[in-house]
């Protein structure tokens, strides 16, 4: 599993969020404050095997935007966690 740095970042309006498995796996992929509360979920189920990209466009689960700030994309899957930083300016 890997968690590579996200692109454009800073995001604005969006950024690609992408990750490698080396086989299948349970994922789940979301987007956290620096608080540690939750904002975004973006992936949370079976992915198969390889490359994969996610986007991410500014918005929380009820999708309103969030604020400029720095949030922290975690990758968890198969009892491993990974994280990165992303900036979000308005």
């Amino acid at each position: 599993m890997a968690l590579a740095p996200a692109h454009p970042n800073p995001l604005n309006p969006r950024t690609i969020i992408p990750f490698r498995l080396d086989a299948e796996r349970f994922v789940h992929l979301a987007v956290h404050d620096l608080r540690g509360r939750r904002v975004r979920s973006l992936v949370d189920g079976r992915v198969a095997a390889g490359d994969h990209r996610v986007a991410w466009d500014g918005r929380d689960d009820g999708a309103a935007e969030v604020a400029s700030g720095v949030y922290v994309v975690r990758l968890e899957a198969a009892g491993q966690v990974e994280s990165r930083r992303v900036l979000v300016l308005k």
